[in-house]
């Protein structure tokens, strides 16, 4: 394999400007884009998820956008073995393969591979679940700090799926999950790693609330309630819990039940979406900041700065020339 073709990750929290400096990248240099993002796997989730537009996905091509109807799952391990195979395939192509997203549970899965899991224990599981309903899932969260602290930290104290299994492996095992990212069962793929992470968390606070209020204008209520129209689809899957559509499901939900139409337009929908979507979404990013500070390899580029573009593109040369 040619050394220029090495593949190379630009990451970071949500709002740090990664799509941007990805697209500036493209002028320079022949590649193609794989998402490493959660919520861009799913089909009809487009506003919510800031997905590129259709004159983005035509400058350079992108992987791993909408492959999956909201209903369907997308493993981290499934993310590792497609984008094996897509390096090898732009590659092959005489292309730079350029990892793009901040879906850190992705990142690991193909920089750091878990070890062999522990099958799931449907007992355990439902066990849990009974006490969550009971407690709510911020209170497990809680008890996964006291036995997993790394692990959690990571965590919303509401992302029950991962919260759960977390919990799962450790009474099945009791090991921590965190003790499964030796990697020494599986081989990970090793690439440069750009980092933009801001100087001031102010900056990024400011990104993200502008960039919610963009997605409010866009059309992200219509979004969701196209989506809550479909019986197969309801709050707990994992492509409705991805920010902003939790918090907007959970508004539009409630105002149902208090008897307003589709159509009706409450005066507070928007700001009630708000009040709950940014902060959420602020708490993303710290996590993806903390997912961020357990890779030591990679590089950081302050992307609260001037000329972050020409800043990567030097970086970058270094790598592919």
């Amino acid at each position: 394999m040619a050394a220029t073709l090495t593949p190379l990750a630009l990451v970071g929290p949500t709002a740090s400007g990664k799509s941007a400096v990805s697209l500036r990248l493209a002028q320079h240099y022949p590649l193609e884009i794989i998402s490493v993002d959660s919520a861009l796997v799913y089909r009809g989730m487009d506003i919510g998820t800031a997905k590129p537009t259709s004159a983005e996905l035509a400058l350079v091509p992108h992987h791993l956008i909408d492959i999956r109807d909201p209903a369907q799952a997308y493993s981290a391990a499934e993310f590792a073995t497609d984008a094996k195979r897509l390096i090898a395939d732009i590659q092959a192509r005489g292309k730079h393969p350029l990892l793009v997203g901040g879906t850190m549970l992705y990142l690991k899965a193909l920089l750091h591979p878990l070890d062999d899991m522990p099958a799931a224990q449907p007992e355990l599981r439902a066990a849990l679940e009974a006490e969550a309903a009971e407690h709510g899932w911020p209170a497990l969260h809680a008890q996964l700090a006291q036995v997993d602290p790394s692990t959690a930290a990571r965590l919303s104290p509401n992302d029950s799926q991962r919260v759960g299994r977390a919990l799962e492996v450790w009474q099945a095992t009791g090991r921590t999950l965190s003790s499964f990212h030796t990697g020494e069962g599986n081989r990970g793929l090793a690439m440069p790693l750009i980092s933009l992470e801001p100087q001031d968390r102010a900056w990024l606070h400011q990104r993200i609330g502008l960039r919610f209020d963009a997605m409010l204008a866009q059309g992200l209520v219509a979004e969701v309630r196209t989506l809550m129209q479909r019986p197969d689809l309801h709050a707990d899957l994992p492509s409705m819990r991805c920010v902003g559509y939790r918090q907007a499901w959970e508004v539009i939900q409630q105002q149902e039940l208090e008897g307003h139409t589709h159509q009706a337009l409450d005066a507070h929908l928007f700001e009630n979406i708000r009040a709950l979507g940014v902060p959420a979404t602020r708490q993303l990013a710290k996590r993806q900041l903390t997912w961020l500070r357990g890779l030591p390899e990679r590089e950081v580029l302050a992307c609260d700065t001037p000329a972050l573009g020409e800043r990567v593109l030097a970086s970058v040369r270094r790598h592919w020339g």
